[in-house]
């Protein structure tokens, strides 16, 4: 959403120089945007993509603030140098010093920190109550619905979305779980398998959706033994337990990698396996192929989806299971070795060999052997083959907003 917003600058800020281009005879300023990382009378230190850049405020400079939730040059009032703050997102004009280490600034246009949390902390509230995701079983091109299967606690059931006349709908890019890189789409975009998302009416009989906003991706999760590790390359070779074939992961700038605390995953697992408690107060309840749903969470955050996003039928409340992993141990390519299981949700893209990561979590062997476990009990499955679709929490979860 950040970046949404900050996309949302720069476009009033270009409009704003094209003003500037119109006169042939005029110096034409540049835009620079960053976040906000020193304010004194004068000058404001912006944090750029490409550097550190200090904005000079002059007597002319004017300073404009643009709402989060209109975006256009029209929408901009006047304010003032005290309404800035430290992370606050900002585009100046002007035109740069020779390094372009300095900017006497034109028009400084900013989105306040606090204006961007109102704006998500609304945009979660409204996906919560009128949200629903899961996965999708089946799309019917001529009527344009789509059957969405939606897990819960005691079994799953089939949910019929039907875009509204003017739905919009929108793709997770590639290598992506981030709203706000997100591309718009349309239903022949969607495929069997896909997670959605949709924002809109509930049916009262509960098993039927009108929808003015789609939101799909194309993902799946490997599981695996890491073989080898290139810190350098920044790849990790691993022996995918399903199809025993060595798998390529390549850690992008994108990638998120973390650990999966081994008490919390070993009490975990091992109250959803063959044979252990399950149904425990406060203890995720089994589902067939070692897939978990937590307990009370009722039709709420299905589909792996983030609860506190656009969650399940009921929206459920921020911090749910599948939040776990943002609040699990960072690590790097450099502390995984030889012998490590892993398990990697990235995008499909039609190569089985080797994928991008998007979340990579490490300290999962007690959920993939629980998952084991119970495709062999269930399935009949090789030894050594995880048997059957398997769930790990958190590492599903998608980004809103």
């Amino acid at each position: 959403m950040l970046r949404e917003l900050l996309i949302a600058i720069i476009f009033v800020a270009v409009c704003f120089v094209g003003v500037f281009a119109q006169d042939p005879t005029a110096i034409r300023p540049v835009v620079i945007t960053g976040e906000v990382i020193s304010i004194s009378a004068n000058e404001i230190g912006l944090k750029t993509d490409s550097g550190h850049v200090t904005v000079e405020i002059g007597q002319r400079t004017e300073i404009k603030r643009v709402p989060p939730d209109n975006p256009r040059l029209a929408a901009a009032t006047p304010a003032e140098l005290s309404d800035l703050g430290i992370g606050d997102r900002v585009a100046a004009t002007g035109v740069p010093s020779n390094d372009r280490l300095r900017l006497p600034a034109r028009t400084i246009y900013l989105i306040t920190k606090s204006d961007i949390e109102q704006k998500q902390a609304a945009e979660r509230q409204r996906w919560a109550t009128r949200g629903m995701s899961g996965r999708v079983a089946s799309v019917n091109r001529e009527t344009g619905q789509i059957s969405v299967e939606v897990r819960g606690v005691v079994g799953s059931s089939t949910v019929v979305i039907t875009p509204k006349e003017n739905a919009v709908f929108r793709k997770y890019a590639q290598d992506s779980v981030d709203y706000s890189e997100t591309v718009l789409s349309s239903i022949a975009n969607i495929e069997e398998g896909d997670m959605i998302r949709a924002l809109g009416d509930r049916g009262p009989d509960g098993l039927s959706f009108l929808a003015e906003e789609i939101v799909t991706g194309a993902f799946r999760t490997i599981a695996g033994t890491v073989k080898s590790v290139d810190v350098e390359r920044k790849e990790i070779t691993i022996s995918d337990l399903q199809t025993e074939t060595d798998v390529v992961v390549s850690i992008g700038p994108g990638s998120s990698l973390r650990r999966f605390p081994e008490e919390m995953a070993m009490r975990m697992a091992g109250a959803n396996g063959p044979g252990g408690p399950g149904g425990q107060a406060g203890a995720p309840a089994a589902r067939p192929g070692g897939q978990q749903q937590p307990s009370g969470q009722g039709q709420q955050g299905q589909g792996g989806m983030r609860p506190g996003g656009p969650g399940g039928m009921g929206g459920a409340p921020r911090g749910g299971i599948d939040d776990m992993f943002e609040r699990f141990p960072l690590i790097g390519a450099g502390d995984l070795k030889p012998g490590d299981m892993i398990a990697v949700s990235s995008s499909k893209n039609g190569d089985p060999t080797r994928v991008t990561a998007i979340k990579l979590l490490a300290g999962v062997e007690p959920f993939i052997r629980a998952a084991q476990l119970a495709g062999q009990m269930q399935r009949g499955s090789r030894p050594g083959g995880v048997g059957g679709g398997f769930s790990i929490p958190g590492l599903d979860g998608f980004d809103f907003p």
